[in-house]
């Protein structure tokens, strides 16, 4: 697992532009009371953004936000980074837990067409491994159209636990969806595609 030491300024951008990986648009929001109030510094969303820098080889930027625990809000982002900002995946971190205020699975389930409950499962058994407590969290993830929806922990300790292993599968999902092709930096994550479904080179552009 890598290192969770976060930058003083979190990348929203990276990547290679000699990757064989196509351009890709991230989306990360953190759901938080208290870091959209401004009271403590959001880490989990720049802890996601770290991963990114970190993990992606292919060119990417993202859209950064942080918004309350209240349900219209998270669904409002969900809906505007997914439609309007054309992210092929959103990645929430917080309120995933059994408290009151603990809605993003539901804003998730309310702007997702079709439920990809498989990485709730996998990011639970991952976390167990860690902590008992795990078996609290209820992130799920969906999918709005071509995009991929994901809840991670609220820590970036935990974010790194789960992503780094979660991700393997991610840019297969995303190429399903007919998304751009997101090619990763072997040593950090090593994404798994069928044999007939990966890329040896770039392809070539059209002539204009």
């Amino acid at each position: 697992m890598a290192s969770t030491t976060l930058p003083s300024t979190p990348p929203l951008r990276g990547g290679s532009a000699d990757s064989i990986g196509d351009a890709a648009r991230f989306g990360v929001l953190t759901i938080s009371d208290r870091a959209s109030a401004g009271v403590y510094e959001d880490l989990s969303g720049p802890a996601i953004l770290n991963f990114f820098s970190e993990a992606v080889d292919s060119p990417w930027e993202a859209v950064y936000r942080v918004v309350p625990d209240e349900q219209p809000e998270i669904e409002k982002a969900l809906i505007d980074m997914a439609d309007r900002e054309g992210c092929c995946l959103v990645v929430t971190t917080g309120g995933t837990g059994p408290a009151p205020r603990d809605v993003t699975p539901e804003a998730t389930e309310a702007v997702c067409s079709r439920m990809m409950p498989g990485y709730g499962e996998h990011m639970r058994a991952i976390s167990l491994k860690y902590v008992p407590t795990a078996v609290l969290s209820r992130q799920t993830a969906g999918i709005r159209g071509r995009t991929l929806i994901i809840n991670l922990p609220g820590k970036p300790k935990s974010i790194r636990e789960t992503f780094d292993e979660v991700f393997k599968s991610i840019p297969y999902c995303i190429q399903l969806l007919e998304g751009p092709y997101i090619e990763t930096v072997p040593s950090v994550v090593q994404a798994f595609r069928p044999p007939n479904d990966r890329r040896t080179a770039k392809p070539s552009q059209p002539a204009a």
